[in-house]
């Protein structure tokens, strides 16, 4: 073996590495993209989750969008950052941003394994997408959560993970609301709430009556009793054969989840607040009207009692209390509980 062979040969590979070194040195700095300030700044901002839910393929592509100025993409598309991110961007671009209420994904179907019929037994991958291209899925009620777990795969945040019930659980601290899950959901029984809405319908059924029972123990049979009982004004009204909340005009005060026949809404209040009346208290009868539950009682004229064990906690005799007689206990932490 020649020694002074095998030198030269380094010699000449180093030497080649070197001037190609120097080249692609010089065509960075020649051919490198130039970055703002500005789309520097927003990037800082920006979470790095990189989940699309911008509608972006990444962060970098969303700052450097947004630096742009061209006004057509809105600075709080960031669900992640959320609403304090979207005002630092704003503050860098020279604009106000609104500010909005967080969001939550939930899962509108309670139909779990137990509840729910299926029409045929499904054999093949565990993905809803494949169970929805076969006759729309095996499940009965043609509106329910197949149980497929694809909103487990796509969720970039591990936010949701599948029940024992063949259900997906939704984990409200981890869910940033970025509503991929909600594209990806062929049956659309995915939805973006605020964060702070304790009472939901979990059906999306347009069915009605026996139909509904038919398929589902716990889907909404339209029979409207939800609308007639609820106190404002509004909050549900009928679309078809379905009831459709407002949630502007909701108080989550959790009375037509306790009176719905086929337990069809949801609660996400892990504890509620109890009324109690004060001795201020002059035997009005006006909390009395007001009650759905018969959870008070006394004589006109004199004091009256809370029944504890009937009160569900929804606040309508204190809001009706002209003397403001009354008190809900533990009404301070209860939201936070979902």
């Amino acid at each position: 073996m020649d020694p002074i062979g095998i030198l030269k040969s380094i010699a000449g590979l180093g030497g080649l590495s070197l001037i190609f070194g120097l080249i692609l040195a010089i065509a960075f700095k020649k051919l490198a993209v130039r970055v703002s300030e500005e789309e520097k700044k927003i990037r800082d901002l920006l979470p790095g989750a990189n989940c699309g839910a911008c509608g972006f393929p990444g962060c970098d592509a969303y700052a450097k969008a947004l630096a742009e100025k061209t006004g057509e993409y809105p600075p709080d598309l960031c669900t992640v950052g959320g609403s304090e991110t979207a005002r630092k961007i704003g503050e860098i671009l020279g604009m106000e941003v609104a500010e909005t209420e967080p969001k939550v994904c939930v899962l509108r179907c309670a139909g779990g394994r137990d509840k729910a019929v299926e029409r045929y037994e499904y054999v093949g991958p565990r993905d809803c997408r494949s169970n929805y291209i076969l006759l729309g899925g095996n499940k009965a009620c043609a509106y329910g959560c197949l149980g497929g777990g694809h909103c487990v795969t796509v969720c970039p945040f591990k936010a949701i993970r599948m029940g024992p019930d063949n259900l997906p659980v939704i984990d409200p601290k981890k869910c940033t609301a970025c509503g991929i899950c909600v594209k990806e959901c062929p049956r659309q029984v995915l939805e973006l709430i605020p964060r702070s809405q304790l009472v939901y319908l979990a059906c999306k059924s347009r069915d009605k009556g026996k139909a509904v029972k038919n398929v589902c123990q716990v889907g909404c049979i339209a029979c409207t009793l939800c609308v007639k009982i609820c106190p404002y004004e509004g909050a549900i009204a009928m679309d078809g054969n379905l009831p459709v909340m407002d949630y502007k005009k909701c108080t989550s005060c959790g009375i037509c989840y306790n009176k719905c026949p086929t337990k069809s809404f949801i609660d996400r209040a892990k504890a509620r607040p109890h009324a109690t009346i004060t001795q201020q208290c002059d035997g009005c009868g006006e909390c009395v009207k007001a009650c759905q539950f018969k959870a008070i009682d006394g004589e006109p004229g004199k004091k009256h009692v809370v029944l504890k064990q009937k009160c569900i906690g929804c606040g309508r005799c204190f809001e009706v209390c002209p003397i403001r007689a009354i008190t809900m206990i533990g009404a301070l932490g209860y939201t936070k509980a979902a």
